[in-house]
């Protein structure tokens, strides 16, 4: 009798295994590997940096290294299509924002993975507020004549951007769409070689996470006119809110956030939750995060169900705004 118990409990083992379930045992002893998290855009933009700050302490934590894997192209969502399609063992994850898992399903039509179906979310990393900059020598001195200025020379001017569905693109699109102009968008892969071209002169201007902006503020080589948000940022004290310069309808802010594929074990989920919330009480993780002008999320705003109704009302946010651009 014993043997035949023994026998059946390893086939129940040998069919779960085959079928993609993680028994308890494993879960706990997750991980036991490394980790790829795949940042859906090029190096040195607000995702990557983001995830880099957050996953370096997660892996102090985890006991495994994770490795920052760039994937490009499609506004993000050829990276958020790998990882929709990876194995939901917990070694395959996604950094995604508002651009990867709100923003594209109006801006695709055929996209190729739905955020709420496809993806089991794990935690919010940080917000990032968003900023109107523009090349340092673009002849607006402040908010006021930059929107006189787009609005006088919509037809010459160009606006930088990561690829449609980006949060550079659909932030600027609903700025676009409040000053009724339409002017030439400029792609690249990324937000960090966006910022390159604008730094250079090569672009007129962009709207970007602030992430991706601080340094180059306060280094002087491109303008900040206004942030979109309610408040001045601490790590940007001297930039006037979008209200205080004039253009009170546009506000926007980003975020960052951990997605697993599908399936993911419930036990998986909460020890990447876990790691990710220690990460984020960690004074050093903090004082980066802040000194690069993100907003931390407070303690309800970081559990996977938080963060799942997050993605459905941004997909209801951002859905009326996008759907007359495609």
């Amino acid at each position: 009798m014993t043997s035949i118990r023994a026998l059946a409990g390893a086939c129940a083992a040998a069919f779960a295994s085959l079928c993609g379930f993680v028994a308890p045992a494993e879960a706990q002893t997750y991980p036991t590997r490394s980790i790829t998290m795949i940042v859906p855009f090029a190096a040195g933009g607000p995702t990557d940096v983001i995830s880099r700050i957050v996953t370096g302490h997660m892996a102090q934590t985890l006991g495994q290294s994770i490795i920052i894997e760039n994937v490009v192209g499609a506004g993000g969502t050829t990276a958020t299509t790998r990882a929709a399609r990876a194995a939901n063992d917990g070694y395959t994850l996604i950094t995604g924002h508002m651009g990867t898992h709100a923003a594209s399903v109006p801006l695709y039509p055929k996209l190729a993975y739905h955020p709420e179906k496809d993806f089991e979310p794990v935690a919010l990393l940080a917000g990032t507020p968003i900023l109107i900059l523009a090349r340092k020598d673009f002849p607006p001195k402040d908010l006021k004549e930059f929107v006189a200025y787009v609005k006088a020379n919509a037809e010459k001017v160009n606006a930088a951007h990561a690829g449609v569905g980006s949060v550079s693109h659909v932030s600027c699109e609903l700025l676009h769409s409040i000053l009724d102009v339409k002017p030439v968008g400029v792609p690249f892969n990324g937000t960090g070689p966006a910022m390159n071209a604008l730094v250079a002169g090569q672009v007129d201007y962009m709207c970007d996470q602030i992430v991706n902006a601080v340094p180059q503020i306060n280094a002087g080589t491109i303008k900040a006119y206004a942030i979109a948000t309610a408040e001045r940022n601490p790590s940007l004290p001297n930039v006037p809110t979008t209200a205080e310069a004039g253009l009170p309808a546009f506000q926007a802010q980003a975020w960052n956030a951990m997605f697993a594929p599908k399936g993911t074990s419930p036990a998986i989920i909460a020890s990447l939750n876990a790691a990710a919330i220690k990460a984020l009480d960690d004074e050093t993780v903090k004082k980066r995060l802040l000194e690069l002008g993100s907003v931390i999320p407070g303690p309800k705003d970081r559990t996977p169900e938080a963060l799942a109704t997050l993605v459905k009302n941004e997909i209801a946010k951002w859905t009326p705004v996008l759907k007359p651009a495609t």
